[in-house]
C-alpha cells in the first residue's frame, strides 16, 4: 500500500501508543477522584498538558483539551454573540466555514496560491468585527498563511478603538492543525488569541485536540457539569489520548526540521517524476508559501474521482480534497477561491506525503499515476 493522503490522518507512531497503553488498564483512575492513584494520574495528566503546551510556546493553564479540531474550532465560533460580525478567510476548512455560517461572516479573497489578501482584510474590518479566523496552513493547498502580518492588523484595529473609546472586543483565531508537525508554531510568534491544534495531523490518535486561549479571552462553557478544563469542557479527561498527544507533538517538534527537509526533498522528486511522465500536469500553489509534505496537482478534462477509484487498484491512495468536503461531492470552495475552473477543479488530487513515505513510494506512485492518466485519456479518446 502507497499511502499519500497524510493531510487526512497519520497513523498512531509507536512511541504514541506506548505511551497511551497503560491508561487504559494500571493507570485508568479518574483524575479528579481524590485517592493517591488518582492523583498520580491527574499529575501525569496535566504534565501531558504541559508538554502540549511548552511545544507551542504556551502553559497548561492556556490549554483546553478537546475532541479535535471541530470542537475547539466550534467552541471558539459559539462564544462570540449571534449579531457580531466575524471574517474568514475563503479557503477553510468545513469546521470554520460552518461555524462561520451560524453569525454574521464575510470571506477575505485570496490570491491564486492560497495566501490571504491583506489589503481585503483591512477594508473588511468594521467597528463590529469580534472575531477573525484564518487557518495558520490550507488542508487542501497546504498554503501558509502569514498570520504575524494579520495579528499587526488586529492589534491597529484594536488599538483605534481603545482610542476612540469603543467596547467591542476583536479576537484572532487560528486553526493549525494542518500546519502542527510541519513547521514551527508559536502562539507569541503567531500574534493569535486563540489557536486549535489536533492530535490526527501529528502522530497522534484520533478524538483528541486542543484550544490555546490567550489570557485577554473569555470563552462560553458549552458542556456543563463538574467543571473540567477550566469549567469550559466538562467531563472526564481523556488521560490516555492526552498522554499520547503529549508524546507524538514532542516527537514531531524533535525532527522537525530533518523530516521538512526530508519531505521537500520527496516531492520535488515526485514533482520532476511526474512532470516528465504526465502532459499538462498543474502543480497548485507554491512551494516558498506550502508546507513542504503538501502536493496538490490538477489534470484538466479527467474526473479525479475515477483517478482515485484507478489508483486504489494500484494500492496507491490519494484524495479530491480536504476529506469533509470531498465525503460530500461538493466542489472545493478552496480551489474556486484560487480561481480555478470547472475543468481544473474537476481534474484536481490533493497529494501529500508523511512519515513512513519514501523514495521507492514516490517512484512507484508516479509510476501509477502516469498509467492511469494513460488509460483514462484513452477510454476518453474512444
Amino acid at each position: 500500500m502507497i499511502y499519500l493522503d497524510y493531510a487526512a490522518a497519520t497513523p498512531l507512531s509507536e512511541k504514541a501508543k506506548r505511551a497511551m497503553l497503560p491508561y487504559f488498564d494500571e493507570k485508568f483512575f479518574n483524575p479528579s477522584a481524590a485517592y493517591l492513584p488518582a492523583t498520580e494520574t491527574r499529575r501525569e495528566y496535566e504534565q501531558a498538558k504541559a508538554d502540549i503546551a511548552h511545544v507551542i510556546g504556551a502553559k497548561a493553564a492556556d490549554l483546553v483539551m478537546t475532541s479535535g479540531a471541530t470542537e475547539a474550532n466550534s467552541l471558539v465560533f459559539a462564544s462570540v454573540p449571534d449579531d457580531a460580525e466575524v471574517l474568514i478567510s475563503a479557503i477553510e476548512h468545513p469546521s470554520i466555514l460552518e461555524n462561520a455560517k451560524q453569525k454574521n461572516y464575510k470571506t477575505i479573497s485570496v490570491d491564486e496560491s492560497g495566501r490571504i489578501n491583506l489589503d481585503d482584510l483591512r477594508a473588511k474590518i468594521t467597528p463590529n468585527t469580534q472575531l477573525i479566523s484564518i487557518c495558520l496552513a490550507s488542508s487542501e493547498l497546504g498554503t501558509i498563511q502569514p498570520l504575524s502580518d494579520i495579528a499587526r492588523i488586529v492589534v491597529e484595529e484594536r488599538t483605534r478603538r481603545a482610542f476612540a473609546g469603543e467596547k467591542t472586543p476583536i479576537y484572532f483565531h487560528s486553526d493549525a492543525s494542518q500546519g502542527l508537525g510541519l513547521m514551527e508554531v508559536k502562539v507569541s510568534r503567531l500574534g493569535v488569541d486563540l489557536l486549535t491544534i489536533n492530535a490526527a495531523k501529528v502522530y497522534g490518535p484520533k478524538g483528541i485536540g486542543a484550544l490555546y486561549i490567550g489570557h485577554n479571552v473569555r470563552l462560553k462553557p458549552q458542556t456543563h457539569g463538574g467543571g473540567q478544563e477550566l469549567g469550559l469542557r466538562s467531563g472526564t479527561e481523556n488521560v490516555p489520548a492526552t498522554i499520547a498527544f503529549a508524546t507524538a507533538i514532542m516527537e514531531a517538534e524533535k525532527h522537525l526540521a530533518g523530516e521538512r527537509k526530508r519531505l521537500a526533498d520527496l516531492r520535488a522528486k515526485f514533482k520532476k517524476l511526474l512532470s516528465e511522465k504526465i502532459d499538462g500536469i498543474e502543480f497548485l500553489g507554491k512551494e516558498k508559501t506550502q508546507l513542504a509534505n503538501f502536493m496538490p496537482i490538477s489534470i484538466p478534462g479527467l474526473d479525479a474521482e475515477r483517478l482515485i477509484f484507478a489508483l486504489e487498484e494500484h494500492e496507491v491512495y490519494v484524495s479530491t480534497g480536504a476529506a469533509c468536503a470531498a465525503s460530500k461531492g461538493e466542489k472545493s470552495p478552496t480551489l474556486k477561491a484560487i480561481g480555478l475552473n470547472d475543468m481544473q477543479i474537476a481534474g484536481s488530487l490533493r497529494i501529500t506525503l508523511g512519515r513512513p513515505t519514501g523514495i521507492d513510494d514516490v517512484e512507484k506512485a508516479a509510476d501509477a499515476i502516469a498509467q492511469v492518466v494513460t488509460n483514462e485519456c484513452a477510454r476518453l479518446a474512444k
